[in-house]
Parts: C-alpha cells; structure tokens; sequence
C-alpha cells in the first residue's frame, strides 16, 4: 500500500490518500480523541502523540498535529496507523458500513427562507465543498438568519490561517453574487 501526502494551507495539517475509499459517502470530523470512538481508524491516528485532530473524507484522511512537534517525526507514525488500519481489514467506521451516516453534513434548516437556505446548500454543495475537499477540509451549512449565512469549518479548514479570508473573499462573494439576499458569512465553531 502507498499512502500519499498532501500539504494543506493549514500549516498543522496535512493530507493523507490511501488510494482506496475512506468513506462511502459523507464525511466524518473528530476534533479531538473522546470524538473518535466511532471511528477505529480515528482512534488508531489519535494514538499517536501529538495528533490533535482527524478528519474523514471520500478518499482522504486529514490530520491535524499540535504546534509542540513537527511533521518529520510524527508523519511516519501516522502512515503506519492508516496502513496498519486498512491492512487489518477493519471497516473505518463502526457499524459496518464505510460511512458517516450518508448525511450532507449540513444542520437542517426549519426556520423562514426555506428557499434561500436550499440555494447556499445548493452552492456550497456544488461549488464550494469539491474546492475545499481538496485541500482537506469541508464547509457545512449551520444557519441563516437576517442575511448571514453560519458555515461550519471541518478538516485542514479548522484553525487554517487563511480561512478567514476563504469566508470573505470567496465563499461570502459566491453566495452574494448568486443569492442577493445573503449579506454576510460567518464561521461557528
């Protein structure tokens, strides 16, 4: 098995590809080790000192590290996590099926402005979520209420220096430029 890496904007996470399918649909955010119970291969990464983070994608494992330790000592350790983890046969997420639930990730929205919320989730899915999902992340949909659009940061997205500026200069553009009445985006943790 050869497992490639991929740097991240984020310059505490980095980009693993196994070179076979993580999750079948979905994906799967364990921000820190008590998160990760429902994922074995999440537990097996978190193993390893210094890991802060992991993240599950269609057919990508993002990690993240603390700044105390560098990637040259601790990259090895997780590439023998994820190879050791798909060697053993074991399913990456409990219950059997390679999935995080088959969900979109974004919260359900039951307030006014159904149509409005279902245009973003529209261009988040389209648009916005492919671009960062190759860069280790995703970008869910968490609210809109009197203009402002609530977006979730997952991934190499979480804590990214530049995500700020992805918020406000792509992603806030795209939807204003689409959906006038979206006024503003905004992160939530």
């Amino acid at each position: 098995m050869f497992i490639q890496t991929e740097t991240t904007p984020n310059p505490a996470t980095l980009k693993f590809l196994p070179g076979e399918t993580v999750l079948g649909q979905g994906t799967a955010d364990f921000p820190s080790a008590e998160a990760s119970a429902p994922s074995p291969l999440a537990r097996r990464i978190f193993d390893v000192p210094g890991v802060t983070g992991v993240f599950l994608g269609s057919d990508f494992v993002t990690v993240t590290k603390s700044d105390e330790v560098a990637w040259d000592h601790l990259k090895p350790s997780i590439l023998g996590a994820i190879m050791e983890h798909f060697q053993s046969g074991a399913p990456v997420m409990q219950g059997g099926a390679d999935t995080a639930g088959g969900h979109t990730g974004h919260v359900s929205h039951d307030g006014p402005d159904p149509e409005i919320v279902d245009q973003i989730k529209e261009l988040l899915d389209t648009r916005v979520r492919p671009a960062v999902a190759q860069d280790g992340g995703d970008i869910t949909f968490h609210g809109f209420d009197r203009g402002i659009v609530y977006l979730h940061m997952q991934g190499a997205c979480a804590g990214c220096p530049s995500s700020t500026l992805t918020l406000k200069m792509g992603i806030e553009n795209l939807l204003r430029h689409y959906i006038p009445e979206v006024t503003e985006v905004r992160p939530v943790a």
